[in-house]
């Protein structure tokens, strides 16, 4: 089976082919970094937007990639939900449309879905049950996982997602979006040990997550650095130690719950996915808290740990094989807690 896969969840048009005997056929990516940058985060008015725009010619792009016609495609899969409504709509429409011209099935995908399982996407493949890290700027979560559609939500961020939080200390630092990348960048500049940020929520029993008081912390020390040196403009070194501060804390307060919940539930096998598994310092302490509790870390390249199409296609894949497809209705999903999927069998 040949499945075209398309993403349009928040920033990113993902398009991928995957064939269930052949693997990863071809993808394409269109970022519009380029393009929210100057709002410091995402406008879902010009997200939806310039989706229209780059649909289509993504889908010849992998078209062409693959050296396939429309004809040999078997079904199409689509990001429903969660994301942002109106760029959910636009992926939606456009594969049911299409579907429905090929007259061939189509099934809604599960944006975190597609995630937790794009590791599978790698050569060597990630057999069940494991725990699941999805880290991203819209999600934290902890996740048991017995199968496909087989998820316990074992705990979750109460307010920010830590992709989210590094987007906005990001911008108390004078720093672009994304703001994941630019921290980890600036933080390799900085000293170890100069700041000691607060680990949130390690202190008690459970595997939720809380990134907002860490964000206040943060916007303190920068106030406090600016009146101690009497200027409005932080230095470059102050920026780069705060910083690694920041990413310091961050990944501590991952590792901390990611250990918990290997040792709650007795699985062997952690697995990260999102934007923020991407984080070099992250896989580094993870692969260091594995190696201790006698388990494994798996992950995706980084190419397919931001928001993608062959995720989605993947994940389709998976579900239309089981039977599962969609009718012709357009329902979109922006709020979709992955307990509520059915399980494969």
């Amino acid at each position: 089976m040949i499945v075209l896969g398309i993403e349009t969840s928040c920033d990113e048009t993902g398009i991928a082919l995957y064939d269930s005997q052949k693997g990863l056929l071809s993808d394409a990516l269109f970022s519009q970094i380029d393009m929210h940058i100057d709002y410091g985060g995402v406008v879902p008015e010009l997200a939806s937007r310039d989706h229209i725009q780059r649909v289509l010619p993504l889908i010849n792009e992998v078209l062409d990639q693959a050296g396939i016609s429309k004809e040999q495609i078997d079904a199409v899969a689509y990001t429903r939900g969660p994301g942002l409504v109106g760029a959910l709509m636009v992926g939606a429409c456009i594969g049911k449309a299409l579907a429905w011209a090929w007259g061939i099935p189509s099934v809604g995908v599960h944006h975190m879905e597609g995630h937790l399982l794009a590791p599978m996407l790698e050569e060597t493949p990630v057999d069940f049950p494991f725990v699941a890290l999805l880290v991203s700027g819209g999600h934290t979560q902890l996740v048991q996982v017995g199968g496909i559609g087989r998820y316990r939500l074992l705990g979750e961020s109460v307010d920010d997602a830590a992709g989210e939080a590094f987007d906005k200390v990001a911008a108390m630092l004078g720093l672009d979006y994304p703001g994941g990348p630019a921290i980890a960048r600036l933080a390799e500049q900085g000293q170890e040990g100069r700041f000691r940020f607060p680990r949130p929520m390690t202190d008690r029993p459970g595997l939720d997550f809380s990134f907002s008081g860490l964000k206040t912390f943060t916007l303190n020390t920068v106030a406090k650095c600016k009146q101690e040196a009497g200027v409005t403009e932080l230095a470059e070194q102050d920026r780069a130690d705060i910083a690694r501060a920041f990413e310091e804390a961050v990944v501590a307060t991952l590792t901390i719950k990611c250990r918990r919940a290997l040792q709650q539930t007795g699985m062997k096998q952690l697995i990260i996915a999102g934007g923020v598994s991407a984080n070099k310092s992250l896989r580094a302490a993870l692969e260091a808290m594995v190696e201790k509790e006698g388990a494994v870390l798996r992950y995706a390249r980084p190419q397919f740990c931001t928001d993608n199409g062959a995720m989605i296609a993947y994940a389709g894949c998976q579900r239309l094989l089981a039977g599962q497809s969609d009718g012709p209705e357009v329902v979109p999903v922006p709020r979709w807690p992955m307990e509520q999927l059915e399980p494969v069998s």
